[in-house]
């Protein structure tokens, strides 16, 4: 396994679609998520997205921290376990909108306030290429939400609806975190996804 370099906003592949995969499992899928997951863990996010190492493929990594999980699922439900999805696909449950302090790997030192949906349900498939699926909620939505919005081209301060929030990671910490983590914005210690 390998730390791979990150890509920051202004890298064209940030702005592209990513295209499918086609053959799963392929021989380099192991090994390319197992690097991306451990890109994830060393910058101490929670997603990770293809593209944002450079690769225009539809393959996104995530994990959703014990902390995070109030109300979405059992403590045991092996959410915390860096996942895999390949070709995903999501879709809104319901109408509920919700406002959350997002960061990026791609945009390191910033954070801001994007509105997204509060449950999706997901599909797409493991490294092996079976099916994957299931309903996602709060912090775990936010999350999947922000990867695939990267295999779309998309940032999320494309999906902010005030840019007053948006801020510099050191004045979060010192004017905003408390009530942030207070109101289930991003945890103190996660970077972004």
């Amino acid at each position: 396994m390998a730390q791979l370099p990150i890509v920051r906003m202004g890298h064209p592949v940030l702005r592209q679609r990513a295209a499918e995969e086609a053959r799963i499992p392929s021989e380099d899928l192991p090994a390319l998520v197992a690097d991306m997951i451990e890109t994830m863990g060393a910058e101490s996010g929670v997603g990770l997205a293809a593209p944002q190492i450079g690769l225009a493929r539809r393959i996104i990594v995530y994990r959703v921290p014990a902390a995070r999980q109030a109300g979405e699922a059992a403590p045991d439900s092996g959410l915390e376990a860096p996942r895999a999805l390949i070709n995903p696909v999501l879709e809104p449950v319901g109408d509920e909108v919700v406002a959350g302090w997002e960061g990026c790997l791609s945009m390191p030192g910033l954070r801001g306030i994007v509105p997204r949906w509060n449950s999706v349900r997901f599909s797409g498939v493991d490294v092996e290429g079976k099916p994957v699926e299931g309903i996602a909620s709060g912090f775990h939505a936010r999350v999947l939400q922000h990867e695939v919005d990267h295999l779309d081209g998309v940032l999320y301060i494309d999906r902010m609806e005030d840019f007053a929030s948006l801020t510099y990671m050191e004045e979060w910490h010192h004017h905003l975190a408390p009530s942030a983590v207070q109101n289930a914005g991003l945890a103190d210690g996660d970077k972004g996804e």
